[in-house]
């Protein structure tokens, strides 16, 4: 079995290509830009042997994605564009990679591998400011900044071309993933960002009193549920929520972080203006209808996931999040 996976030399990228190997007939090729902008390292591939390909190529280059998709079984798209605030410092960049690299991969499969499964990693931040207490695929979208907006406009299009060209399209919208290979920098995901600072001895530092609550999803379990999507042709065509079982606030995150890593405490600062004005409140998410169709559930709590994480950086050379 021939896989694809664009943006493998990101977090959640790495992760998956780990997860593929699992599979022992895989071979595997990662596309990637490599760009650090957008939270690509080479060390997240290292040691994994001769069965990982590398390709280095942007996602908004047809001819680069024509030679990738051609002859793959599955094609993964773990690529973008992932800090809000750049989205919306940033816009147009934003939707370059966000919108036009999505419907630029799209149209090469439907012209060099139409019988190819496409699986791609959305975000449940499409939602934006949520009015219910629990959220699902009925919930309106009202996006606070440009990347979510954009997100929630590439499902669209994997919506059209499974209706319209009947490709194998599925799309899971995952929430704050944290684990191995995470990025120690605050514009990739807050939860990693902690476990940088925790894991240096430095405080941890939390906008205003972090009472807001947030749906965490350990990323291996995020990789489990996007190779089982694609092999699920019942889930072709739709969209839907991958989350964990978990809704602790930014507080209880934090010292859940500083106690696991013994770190140097956490300190409450005022909001950034521009933080504070694309912050989304409470959410509160469900996957029930991902669940009742797979059988899937997470494995790791933030507990669990947060011990993984060390024993794992425990292991490795470097990184501040292996």
């Amino acid at each position: 079995m021939k896989l694809l996976v664009i943006g493998g030399a990101g977090f959640l990228g790495a992760n998956l290509v780990r997860r593929c190997l699992a599979e022992s007939a895989a071979t595997v090729t990662v596309f990637d830009s490599l760009d650090p902008l957008y939270g690509s390292s080479p060390e997240c591939l290292e040691g994994l042997g001769e069965r990982v390909r590398f390709v280095q190529g942007d996602i908004g280059d047809p001819d680069a994605l024509a030679e990738v998709v051609t002859g793959q079984s599955v094609i993964f798209n773990c690529a973008g564009q992932t800090s809000h605030p750049l989205s919306m410092e940033k816009p147009l960049l934003d939707a370059e990679v966000n919108c036009l690299g999505n419907l630029t991969l799209l149209e090469t499969v439907r012209q060099r591998n139409p019988q190819a499964v496409v699986v791609f990693a959305s975000s449940s931040t499409v939602v934006g400011r949520t009015g219910s207490d629990l959220v699902d695929e009925t919930h309106s979208e009202r996006p606070s900044d440009i990347y979510s907006a954009n997100k929630g406009v590439a499902e669209k299009y994997y919506q059209i071309f499974h209706e319209v060209y009947d490709l194998k399209t599925v799309s899971l919208r995952l929430p704050n993933l944290f684990g191995p290979y995470g990025k120690a920098n605050p514009q990739f995901g807050f939860i990693n960002y902690f476990i940088s600072l925790a894991n240096a001895g430095k405080p941890i530092t939390v906008f205003g009193p972090g009472q807001q609550k947030r749906n965490v999803l350990f990323v291996e379990d995020a990789a489990e549920i996007l190779w089982q999507a694609s092999n699920a042709p019942q889930l072709f065509g739709a969209t839907f929520f991958a989350t964990g079982d978990e809704h602790p606030t930014v507080q209880e995150i934090a010292q859940a972080i500083d106690a696991c890593f013994e770190g140097g405490g956490v300190e409450a600062v005022d909001w950034p203006e521009n933080r504070r004005r694309i912050d989304v409140g409470n959410v509160e998410l469900s996957s029930k209808r991902l669940r009742e169709i797979t059988g899937w559930h997470p494995r790791f709590t933030l507990k669990t996931g947060l011990q993984r994480t060390k024993d794992r950086l425990a292991c490795s050379d470097g990184g501040a999040t292996p």
